[in-house]
C-alpha cells in the first residue's frame, strides 16, 4: 500500500533529524530525551530522592532520562498505555490513563508517598481532524492536572504536553491558580512545525 504524502514526509524527517541520529548513537529510547534535557537542565527540576511520576512514559525515554539524573536515589513511576521494555530503577503500570481503575493502580504503587514532580508527555493518537485532536489532547492534560492536584506535594512542579488551540488559554489560567509560576516552554528538539508547546507549572499552591 503506497504511504501517504504525510506519512512519507514524517518518516523522511524522521530519518535526516539530528535528534533522532544523536539519541541512537548515545543509548537514548526517543529523540524525545533531549526535550526533558533541556527543561530538566533550564528549570532545575531534579533533586536527590525524589518521587516522580511519567505519564505517556512509554517507549520509555523521559524515564530512563530521570533515572540516570537521579542515579539511584528517588522513585520513578511511569505509565502508558502502550506496553514499554522494563528500565532498572523504573515501576511500570501498564493502563489507559483514562480509566479509573489504572489511576487507582498508580495511586496504589504510590503507596500514599507525595509526589515531587508530575511528566505528562501524554498525547492522542493523532486523527488529523484538529478539532477532535485538539479536544482529546485537552482531555489527557486535564486528567493529568487532576492527578497531579491530588498527589503532588505541595511546592511540587508538573510539566504537561500540550497543543495550542482551543481550551489552552482556559487550561494555563487554572494551572495559575494552583501554582506559584506557570511557564510556557519549546524545546529546540520540539519540531518548529509542531503545535506541542510544555506548561511548566511549580510550586503547587
Amino acid at each position: 500500500m503506497a504511504r501517504s504524502k504525510s506519512s512519507a514526509r514524517w518518516l523522511k524527517e524522521h530519518f535526516s533529524d539530528p535528534f533522532v541520529k544523536r539519541a541512537q548513537s548515545e543509548g537514548w529510547r526517543s529523540r524525545a530525551v533531549y526535550k526533558l534535557e533541556e527543561l530538566l537542565q533550564r528549570d532545575q527540576l531534579l533533586k536527590p530522592g525524589m518521587v516522580v511520576v511519567d505519564l505517556g512514559a512509554a517507549p520509555g525515554g523521559w524515564s530512563q532520562m530521570v533515572r540516570e539524573k537521579l542515579h539511584d536515589s528517588g522513585r520513578i513511576v511511569a505509565l502508558d498505555i502502550l506496553p514499554m521494555q522494563g528500565i532498572a530503577g523504573v515501576e511500570f503500570i501498564e493502563g489507559d490513563f483514562r480509566e479509573e481503575a489504572v489511576v487507582q493502580r498508580l495511586q496504589a504503587t504510590l503507596e500514599g508517598a507525595p509526589v515531587d514532580l508530575v511528566l505528562s508527555d501524554m498525547a492522542p493518537n493523532i486523527s488529523g481532524v484538529n478539532v477532535s485532536d485538539q479536544a482529546r489532547m485537552m482531555h489527557l492534560a486535564e486528567l493529568a492536572q487532576e492527578f497531579s492536584a491530588a498527589h503532588l506535594k505541595p511546592g511540587g512542579a508538573f510539566l504537561v504536553k500540550l497543543f495550542q488551540g482551543v481550551g489552552f488559554d482556559a487550561f494555563v489560567k487554572n494551572l495559575r491558580m494552583e501554582y506559584e509560576r506557570v511557564s510556557m516552554r519549546k524545546p529546540k528538539a520540539s519540531r518548529q512545525r509542531s503545535a506541542e508547546v510544555y506548561a511548566l507549572a511549580m510550586g503547587k499552591k
